[in-house]
C-alpha cells in the first residue's frame, strides 16, 4: 500500500499544531516554512484536516489553524481518513468468475479467501492506526525539540516588533 505525501504532512503538520501554545493558531505559511513544504498544496491538505473536524481555520492577520479537540482525541486514522479517505486498498475483482476457471455464481455467495485475508489486514492496520493519538506522536518528539517548538509559536510575531510581518501567524 502507498499513501500519498499529504498523510505525513498533514501528521506533522498537526503534530506541531499540538505543540504550539493552546491560544496559538499557526499558519499555514509557518507550517509549510517550518517542514519546508510548498505553501499551496500544503493548504490543500490543511484544509482537508478542517472539513474533518480536526482542524479548526480562523481567518485575518492573527489567524491559521488550531486542533478542533484535544491531541489525545485525534487519531493516526483519524488523519490518515482526512487526508486519503477510508477506503479499502484491496478491491476485489471476482476473477474467480472470469476465464477458462471460471466458477459459476452459486459458488461465489461469500467473499474469497484472498478477499477475506486482505479485508483482515486492512482492519488490523486500521485499528493500529486508531489505537495511536497525535498525543502519542507528539510524546515521541524530544523534550528540547518540543521546547524549542513551543518557544517558537509562542513569540509574537515580528510585525509585532518591526511593523514588517514574517507571516508566522497570519490568515490561514
Amino acid at each position: 500500500m502507498k499513501l500519498s505525501q499529504g498523510v505525513e504532512w498533514g501528521l506533522h503538520c498537526t503534530a506541531l499544531i499540538a505543540q504550539a501554545p493552546e491560544d496559538t493558531a499557526l499558519s499555514r505559511r509557518s507550517l509549510a516554512e517550518h517542514h519546508g513544504l510548498p505553501e499551496a498544496y500544503l493548504a490543500k491538505h490543511l484544509n482537508a484536516l478542517t472539513r474533518a473536524g480536526l482542524l479548526t481555520a480562523t481567518p485575518g492577520p492573527r489567524g491559521g489553524f488550531r486542533l478542533a479537540r484535544p491531541a489525545e482525541r485525534i487519531t493516526v486514522l483519524d488523519v490518515l481518513d482526512a487526508v486519503e479517505g477510508d477506503a479499502a486498498p484491496f478491491v476485489c475483482q471476482e476473477i474467480r468468475q472470469r476465464g477458462t476457471g471460471a466458477l459459476p455464481p452459486e459458488r461465489c455467495t461469500g467473499p474469497c479467501g484472498i478477499a477475506s485475508v486482505m479485508a483482515q489486514a486492512h482492519e488490523a492496520w486500521r485499528d493500529s492506526l486508531r489505537r495511536t493519538t497525535i498525543a502519542d506522536l507528539v510524546g515521541q518528539v524530544p523534550a528540547d525539540i518540543r521546547a524549542r517548538n513551543r518557544e517558537r509559536f509562542s513569540t509574537p510575531p515580528a510585525s509585532d516588533r518591526s511593523g514588517q510581518a514574517t507571516g508566522r501567524r497570519e490568515e490561514s
